[in-house]
């Protein structure tokens, strides 16, 4: 099935495509001071997504109104817990490139291997049966400390955005993953990606 490597080396595709899609950031939502993410203007979809969309069709044409964010109880808590351990110890870290032969190739992990973007598929899925609207799963892209690309599965919740990551069992609120928030999919239209600002852009006004 192709070289089995550390979760860490995993995802060095998204780099690439970061560095071809920067956009401006000149709108931002006020919900960072909520301890949400402060989102900003359209940006470009990763390249892995577009394809992902290719063969998914539906599954990138949902569009929503603005629904409210997950309640974040004991037992949500328990249940994000949960589905982020059994995906991580489930899923067998391999690289796009061992198993597809190219660099980023987003897909189900049906067979129990994939990088970090499968795990977040899976994750979404899986809550979203659970009930969650997909409105508040959002497949995130950020940059991690040693300047590689990486993707992660964003809850929004009343209590702010919490993130599951396949490389830490730990549900943590954004802002405390010491990750580099870059963009994520729109909330009300799941074909759709937007910037994620840095505290120090932040405007007024909205878009997300």
């Amino acid at each position: 099935m192709g070289l089995v490597i550390p979760r860490a080396w995993l995802c060095a595709g998204l780099l690439l495509g970061l560095m071809m899609s920067a956009t401006p950031m000149e709108k931002a939502s006020a919900d960072a001071v909520s301890g949400a993410m402060a989102t900003g203007q359209r940006s470009s979809i990763p390249v892995g997504h577009v394809e992902f969309c290719r063969r998914h069709a539906s599954e990138c044409r949902i569009r929503s109104g603005r629904v409210p964010p997950v309640l974040l109880s004991r037992g949500m808590e328990d249940k994000l817990a949960s589905v982020t351990k059994l995906v991580n110890r489930s899923i067998k870290p391999v690289s796009d490139f061992a198993v597809h032969g190219m660099m980023e190739f987003w897909s189900y992990p049906d067979s129990a291997i994939g990088d970090c973007e499968d795990y977040v598929l899976l994750k979404r899925r899986m809550l979203n049966l659970e009930g969650i609207s997909l409105s508040n799963l959002l497949i995130t892209v950020v940059k991690k400390k040693d300047g590689e690309g990486h993707a992660v599965l964003t809850v929004k919740t009343d209590k702010g955005d919490y993130v599951l990551d396949n490389l830490n069992d730990e549900v943590k609120l954004w802002s405390k993953t010491g990750y580099r928030f870059l963009k994520r999919q729109s909330s009300t239209d799941t074909g759709r990606w937007v910037a994620i600002l840095e505290y120090r852009d932040v405007l007024v006004g909205a878009v997300d």
